[in-house]
C-alpha cells in the first residue's frame, strides 16, 4: 500500500485540519507514492529512532512530535535535525508526524480512559463539529454537536487523596515516580488530564473546577501558583503520558492498513532521576 492511501486512512480519523495553528503535521519528508511494507512508530524522531527505522528496513516512520517544527532554510548534515532528515531520505523512508491533530482526536480521550476518568469533556476546546449517529433501531440518523480539544476533565468514581491520585497515575501509566505540587492529604475527585506540556491549560482547568491536574513540564512557579489557587498538580512528565500514542497507533494501523507490518519503538523515558 502506498503512503498516500495510508495517510488518507489516518486522516479520515485524525484530520490535519484538527491540528492547532502553530503545529506542523502530515508528510514532512519523503515520497507520497512510496510503497509501504513496514511502518515504525515512535514519539520522537531521535537519532536512535531514525537509525532503528533504517535497521528494520522501514518504509514509513510515524512520530507524534514533528521533527520539523520551526522553519528551516537548509537541510544538510551540518545540524542534528538536518542529519536525521538526510538519513531518512537517503534510505527512502517517508516521514509523517501527527501531533496536535492526534492530541485532539485521540490522545485526550485515550489518556482519560487509561486514568479511569468518567463523565469527561474537552478541557481546552479547540473545535466543534457535527457528528451523525443512529438514533433508533430503524436506522434513522440523528446529529449532535460535540466539542473536541486538548485534554479532558472528568470525575473519578470516588474521592481519593492527592497521594492516592499519584499512585493511580503511576499505576495507570506504568511510571516509577511523579512530581506533585499540593498537600498529599487533600481529597480530590474532579480531575483534568493534559498529556505533554500542560502549563497553558492551568487556568482553564481551574475555571472548570479541577481539583487536580495531571500533565507534564510544570515549572516551580506554575506549580506553586496552581496550589495557591486551589488545585494540585501532578507532573507525570511530558513523555510519561504521551508514549501511549505508540500502542494506540499500532492498533489503529493493524486494523486499518492490512498487510503492513507495524513496529513501535521501545518505551524509553528521555531522562533519569538519580
Amino acid at each position: 500500500m502506498r503512503c498516500e492511501e495510508i495517510f488518507r486512512r489516518i486522516e479520515n480519523v485524525y484530520p490535519t485540519q484538527a491540528a492547532l495553528d502553530f503545529d506542523n503535521v502530515g508528510l514532512l519528508a519523503g515520497r507520497l507514492e512510496r510503497e509501504v511494507h513496514t511502518i515504525y512508530i515512535a514519539v520522537d524522531a531521535s537519532d536512535e529512532v531514525v537509525e532503528e527505522a533504517i535497521r528494520l528496513g522501514a518504509d514509513l516512520l510515524i512520530t507524534h512530535h514533528p521533527l520539523i517544527f520551526s522553519p528551516m532554510k537548509r537541510v544538510t548534515d551540518q545540524d542534528f535535525i538536518g542529519r536525521r532528515l538526510v538519513r531518512l531520505i537517503q534510505n527512502d523512508i517517508s516521514y509523517y508526524a501527527m501531533h496536535t491533530n492526534y492530541d485532539v482526536r485521540g490522545m485526550a480521550d485515550l489518556s482519560a480512559r487509561w486514568l479511569g476518568l468518567q463523565q469527561t469533556e474537552a478541557l481546552e476546546v479547540t473545535e466543534e463539529r457535527i457528528v451523525k449517529r443512529e438514533s433508533d433501531h430503524a436506522g434513522n440518523e440523528d446529529s449532535v454537536w460535540i466539542q473536541e480539544g486538548i485534554g479532558r476533565i472528568g470525575q473519578f468514581s470516588e474521592e481519593m487523596s492527592v497521594q492516592m491520585c499519584c499512585e493511580r497515575v503511576k499505576q495507570s501509566f506504568a511510571l516509577e515516580h511523579v512530581r506533585v505540587f499540593g498537600d498529599l492529604q487533600t481529597g480530590v475527585r474532579r480531575a483534568a488530564i493534559c498529556p505533554g506540556s500542560g502549563k497553558s491549560v492551568i487556568d482553564v482547568a481551574i475555571e472548570k473546577g479541577a481539583q487536580v491536574l495531571i500533565t507534564g513540564d510544570i515549572g516551580h512557579h506554575e506549580g506553586i501558583d496552581a496550589v495557591a489557587r486551589g488545585m494540585a498538580v501532578i507532573d507525570a512528565g511530558h513523555y510519561g503520558v504521551e508514549y501511549i500514542f505508540m500502542s494506540d497507533m499500532k492498533t489503529f494501523l493493524e486494523e486499518n492498513v492490512p498487510g503492513v507490518a507495524v513496529t513501535t519503538a521501545k518505551v524509553t523515558h528521555p531522562f533519569q532521576t538519580v
